[in-house]
């Protein structure tokens, strides 16, 4: 299996965990830096080849392009963005989403499975 593949469910399962040790490490934020994403993941016992989906969902486009810069890695912040939301709703795809929104800006999608253990009010 390449690095970095997940399968559609265990993506779900990943970004739903990374998500949960986040907020409750840091709080509800807009986005969060690499480092604590990757701790959270880490945490969690997810291994490093996988936490480039984590980046994609919780951190800025520019801090994902600086630390795969930093790396070497040719890393597509929205084309994996796009891939993790349409995986997440199981909808196809999301070309009308603006990819710069933070996971908390979404639109009305149901991804209550996902976050069920967010108060999004």
């Amino acid at each position: 299996m390449p690095a970095c593949h997940l399968k559609p469910e265990d993506k779900k399962t990943f970004i739903g965990a990374v998500g949960e040790e986040l907020v409750r490490r840091h709080g509800k934020q807009k986005y969060y830096k690499p480092f604590d994403i990757r701790r959270a993941a880490e945490s969690r016992g997810y291994p490093v080849d996988i936490h480039c989906w984590a980046y994609s969902i919780f951190t800025t486009p520019q801090d994902f392009k600086n630390l795969h810069d930093a790396a070497g890695e040719a890393c597509d912040y929205a084309a994996m963005k796009a891939e993790v939301l349409a995986d997440l709703a199981r909808e196809g795809s999301f070309e009308w989403i603006d990819i710069s929104l933070s996971w908390l800006e979404w639109p009305d999608i149901d991804l209550s499975s996902l976050f069920d253990w967010f108060d999004f009010s």
